[in-house]
């Protein structure tokens, strides 16, 4: 009997362990909301791109090929400066400008996120991108012209009803997280219009 108890006490510990983190996430979310939602943002983009990466090398017939660890840590800078301190204050922004009180408040934020954030954030996305990997101007613009229509419309298709749920039903302090959560797909969906 004494084996079994001790194993139950075990199983109970390890379910204890995820609503610990949950807990300690939660502290560290109020007490430094930028900062959490920012190593959030860099940590799950880096992973998204990994998880690109990991995609495109089934997809070849050579899976010899090593990880580009320059590839995460990119998304990893973009996300800690860009997307979550950007994403936190723009769901702010629209929280105040658009209070869930104001008639057609949800389709109000769908349409601000989808025709203000969304293209200013992709053009965002592949200017920084194009200089962490080192190119000037003109390899920016042209990735620009090359690779930003087509990832609006796909932005559009997928983001759409994503954001919707995100500005409409999910609480505030967890929008980013939410967000980042979807981009871990995105962002393998960016990364294979790279290289």
């Amino acid at each position: 009997m004494a084996p079994a108890a001790s194993r139950l006490r075990a199983e109970a510990g390890l379910g204890a362990l995820p609503r610990r983190a949950l807990a300690q996430y939660l502290r560290v979310l109020q007490l430094y909301p930028v900062l959490t939602k920012a190593a959030t943002s860099g940590i799950l983009s880096a992973f998204g791109n990994v998880l690109a990466q990991m995609i495109k090398q089934r997809k070849k017939e050579n899976c010899s090929q090593k990880l580009d660890v320059g590839g995460p840590l990119r998304y990893a800078i973009y996300g800690f400066f860009f997307t979550g301190p950007l994403s936190h204050f723009f769901y702010l922004f629209m929280e105040h400008w658009i209070p869930p009180e104001v008639p057609w408040a949800g389709l109000k934020r769908l349409l601000l996120d989808r025709l203000l954030f969304a293209p200013a954030f992709l053009l965002l996305f592949f200017l920084v991108m194009s200089f962490l990997e080192g190119g000037d101007a003109a390899a920016g613009a042209a990735k620009v012209r090359s690779a930003f229509w087509p990832a609006l419309q796909m932005n559009w298709r997928v983001w759409t009803p994503v954001q919707f749920i995100n500005v409409n039903y999910v609480p505030i302090q967890f929008r980013v997280l939410f967000a980042n959560l979807v981009a871990l797909f995105w962002y393998a969906y960016l990364a294979s219009l790279g290289k």
